[in-house]
């Protein structure tokens, strides 16, 4: 199972997620890759020690001669492998354009690692530019998060018209997952609102499971920690072990 988590809007918890759901499917004794594809890095950051980080993702996509195996770092979580990202991943479309393979990158990329690990788990950047579509091209499933604030749907549009434009030619495998809801206030009528706006766009695709907003969620990842091990007791960890047990239900 190969996730890539994707949403053009920025700040709806695609690395909150990311990362959780990833420490969730180590967690059940499987081996996960988590791949840092934002050039922000705050999925790597989550886990790693920056000044340790060498090789990264970008110079597995731009050199044809290293392989995906030796950028990928173990994680201080029992399981989970983190292929590291840095901000040099923004020149990837100027360093890619004309190049005939440029969609199928980092596809090519993950394929012999592919034995090593059951669960890969892809962090997309806030864009549908070039990396979001190699996750896309790359991955069996798509899990969008959606923030249950007032422009919570815009650009959905967009986002499906790309996951079609995929499905057409280079992935027509392409499955989306499911729909999580986030960052959400279950106190306010609006995000209550929204969160049925969203189940009326999305249907059966929204995850039964919502997750609500959460001081811990937002602490963990400078303590580079998944909720899991920051905070077992709290509702972030519930949340985010729910949404994984969803997640292997539908894969």
């Amino acid at each position: 199972m190969i996730v890539a988590i994707a949403n053009q809007k920025g700040g709806v918890g695609k690395t909150t997620t990311a990362i959780n759901l990833a420490a969730a499917l180590a967690l059940r004794g499987k081996p996960t890759l988590l791949i840092d594809l934002d050039p922000q890095a705050n999925s790597t950051m989550s886990f790693l020690d920056m000044t340790e980080v060498t090789r990264t993702v970008y110079d597995a996509i731009t050199d044809p001669h290293l392989p995906l195996e030796h950028v990928i770092v173990p994680s201080r979580v029992e399981n989970l492998s983190v292929a590291p990202s840095r901000i040099a991943l923004a020149k990837l479309e100027a360093k890619l354009v004309g190049e005939m393979d440029a969609h199928f990158r980092l596809k090519d990329k993950l394929e012999p690692v592919l034995g090593r690990f059951p669960h890969v788990v892809i962090d997309c950047p806030p864009t549908l530019g070039l990396l979001t579509v190699n996750a896309l091209v790359a991955a069996t499933h798509m899990l969008i998060p959606i923030q249950s604030s007032y422009f919570a749907l815009e650009g959905t549009d967009d986002l499906l018209e790309t996951i079609e434009k995929v499905r057409a030619r280079p992935n027509p495998a392409l499955r989306i997952l499911g729909v999580v809801i986030t960052m959400h206030d279950k106190r306010t009528s609006l995000a209550r609102d929204i969160r049925l706006q969203i189940q009326k766009v999305f249907g059966g695709k929204v995850f039964r499971t919502v997750i609500t907003k959460s001081v811990r969620l937002e602490e963990s990842p400078a303590y580079k920690e998944s909720i899991f091990t920051f905070a077992p007791g709290s509702s972030g960890a519930t949340e985010y072990y729910r949404l994984c047990e969803e997640v292997m239900d539908r894969a």
